[in-house]
């Protein structure tokens, strides 16, 4: 499975306002490890940045004053992530703003859907963690990813933290040293077989584990009212009454 990590910076929230893409950055992932292909680049918009905007990132349109336009580079993006899942971190605004920049370019660019599939790490965030704060730095703080190197938003260092929170929302059994490798699955299984009118052990309780045990219920029952336990010797005693009765 081939999937691509994305993310990109803007001169603004809205591309319906007129904002632009300004940087893209992606990293390649083969079966769920970097193949260490990388797709970054930084674009010259033609508008200037919203309030706050270059707080955010850090650019500049001095920067990006001799960085290429989306056009030049367009075919060259659309080749490295064609066919891939993207995984995106709020995916409804990167698309919003790729897609109009292909619209820009014409009708024959089409859209990114129509190349890739995608998969939005704030909606796998949401489901699995509902009422919380699932921005990237706090699914970095919640699932143990090191984010401290983070001091402005950069497109390729977001995909490149943002692969990491994807990796341990998304992490199963194979992650964790679960799956068998081909030597483990052919590797001698043995069986055990009982009797099964053999006795059963049974479990020997001394006279001081019990009274350990006696002592532990009553602090409960004076704590609680009852305890847990005495619910099972009443259970128990009325299973006993039964067979006698029986």
């Amino acid at each position: 499975m081939r999937q691509i990590i994305l993310d990109t910076e803007t001169t603004g929230l809205s591309w319906e306002r007129g904002n632009r893409v300004v940087e893209i950055g992606c990293v390649e992932y083969i079966e769920r490890r970097p193949s260490g292909r990388t797709f970054h680049v930084y674009l010259k918009p033609d508008c200037d940045f919203e309030q706050g905007a270059q707080e955010v990132t850090g650019l500049t349109l001095e920067f990006l004053a001799d960085k290429p336009e989306f056009a030049a580079i367009a075919d060259e993006f659309l080749e490295f992530i064609s066919g891939a899942e993207l995984i995106i971190h709020n995916a409804a605004f990167d698309l919003g703003f790729l897609n109009n920049e292909l619209r820009l370019l014409g009708p024959q660019y089409g859209s990114i859907a129509d190349r890739c599939t995608v998969e939005d790490t704030l909606l796998l965030a949401r489901q699995r963690f509902p009422g919380q704060r699932n921005s990237l730095d706090a699914l970095c703080k919640r699932l143990g990813v090191d984010n401290s190197h983070r001091q402005l938003h950069g497109a390729l260092l977001d995909a490149q933290i943002l692969a990491e929170v994807y990796l341990a929302l998304t992490s199963g059994q194979e992650e964790i040293g679960f799956a068998m490798d081909a030597a483990a699955s052919a590797a001698e299984i043995v069986q055990f077989r009982t009797d099964p009118n053999a006795a059963r052990p049974r479990v020997q309780i001394s006279v001081e584990e019990l009274a350990a045990h006696e002592a532990r219920l009553e602090k409960l029952r004076k704590k609680a009212g009852q305890a847990v336990w005495d619910r099972f010797a009443v259970i128990e005693a009325g299973e006993a009454e039964a067979l006698e009765i029986a």
